[in-house]
């Protein structure tokens, strides 16, 4: 495995030569990563070029859709699914919202969802109102230390059982969870798996394929591009769900479950994510393959570089009795998101490390139900530090000076 060229990396994002931004280190990318440069010109182009309404007869409108189509084939083959299988919508909370409607409408009372109490509330809150129309909801619960159990889901599946809700990684605690292991499980129930891989994705794209997934959600804004929610939709089950959007657009894939309409502008830019991952593939590594190694070896890539910074960082805070490091011990075992539970207050840390030019989170992060599972009370919350493949060595160092003066 090459090392990540870190100088090739961050001359992909503007936001490292933006004069106001120079000196401050950036630990709050789980609540949106800064944007690369092919994300940032095609939605400029977008703008200057082809602000019409797409798929006319005149050229700006024909460009217009032929950059829609192109985010949707290259996000796809990204992903390793079908052209038609993959949505864009507003935000992966809308997203799941529309999908929780949809399955309502084929659902019976005495049907049961499966949810978890690590996830955040996007992929939680929708599926538990279902309640209020007889659908019966049941909690695959965290461990002490925040961890889901493969097992325990075990005992909550039967024949009642038509979708299990789960997180591919938590924002919280960071356990990456084995979703092949668990989606494979869900299928053998006979139900439908539905992975929030938000907190995943921007630590290498999924091979959605290979994870046997029938919905996989993340955001695209934390992936390093503009404000969307995409999601994966399994052919065979979209063609299932009854149509969310206006009654004439019932035949079309695209808007059977995007109901408001896409935003043509930022639809386009997602192009972006998938040209810089491909670059990053094309830096690394000299021979061409198929979508589905190149995916895999940027993810190995990227998931590497991230586990070496978060090695000395982790080790910093298992020494301090001021700070208690949510989830797993092992820097491979996790995303590198690194929520703590303070003695002081996690806001005022947060505005602590501001002064040192420190960017980070404090709150709950809507994940309520894991902090409070965690003995934590939600409206103190927690302290949340998070970083990518971009983050460098020096800037590390400038965190852990920062925490010394902080915490």
């Amino acid at each position: 495995m090459p090392e990540l060229d870190l100088d090739f990396v961050r001359d992909q994002f503007p936001a490292f030569r933006e004069p106001s931004l120079r000196g401050w280190a950036f630990f709050e990318n789980a609540g949106g990563s800064y944007a690369c440069r092919q994300v940032i010109d095609r939605l400029d182009q977008f703008y200057r070029r082809t602000k019409v309404q797409p798929y006319g007869p005149y050229p700006a409108s024909r460009m217009a859709g032929a950059w829609m189509d192109e985010a949707y084939e290259r996000m796809a083959q990204w992903l390793c699914v079908g052209p038609d299988e993959v949505h864009f919508g507003p935000s992966t909370s809308q997203n799941v919202q529309v999908l929780a409607n949809a399955f309502r409408q084929i659902w019976a009372e005495g049907d049961a969802v499966i949810v978890t109490n690590q996830d955040h509330e996007a992929n939680s809150g929708p599926w538990r109102r279902l309640a209020d129309a007889g659908i019966e909801v049941r909690e695959w619960r965290v461990d002490e230390e925040g961890r889901l159990d493969p097992v325990r889901l075990d005992a909550l599946l039967d024949d009642k059982v038509r979708l299990v809700a789960f997180p591919h990684a938590s924002n919280i605690v960071a356990q990456i969870n084995p979703a092949a292991e668990i989606c494979a499980r869900v299928r053998a129930a006979g139900a439908v798996s539905v992975v929030d891989g938000v907190s995943f994705a921007p630590h290498g794209l999924p091979d959605v394929e290979a994870l046997g997934a029938d919905v996989y959600l993340f955001s695209a804004y934390k992936t390093f591009g503009p404000h969307q929610g995409v999601m994966t939709v399994r052919r065979e089950l979209a063609d299932r769900l009854p149509n969310q959007g206006h009654f004439f657009n019932a035949g079309d894939i695209r808007k059977k479950l995007v109901p408001a309409g896409p935003d043509h502008a930022q639809v386009a830019a997602l192009e972006g994510v998938v040209t810089y991952m491909e670059a990053l593939d094309a830096k690394h590594f000299p021979s061409s393959a198929a979508a589905d190694r190149r995916n895999a070896r940027v993810r190995a890539l990227i998931r590497a570089a991230e586990t070496r910074l978060l090695a000395p960082l982790m080790a910093y805070l298992e020494g301090r009795g001021d700070a208690r490091l949510l989830g797993p011990a092992d820097p491979a075992g996790r995303a590198p998101t690194l929520a703590l539970d303070t003695r002081r207050d996690p806001r005022e840390v947060a505005e602590r490390l501001a002064e040192s030019r420190v960017m980070a989170g404090a709150g709950h992060f809507y994940a309520w139900r894991l902090i409070e599972a965690l003995g934590i009370d939600p409206r103190r919350g927690v302290l949340r530090l998070s970083f990518t493949h971009y983050a460098s060595d020096e800037e590390i160092d400038q965190l852990i000076a920062a925490l010394d003066r902080a915490l």
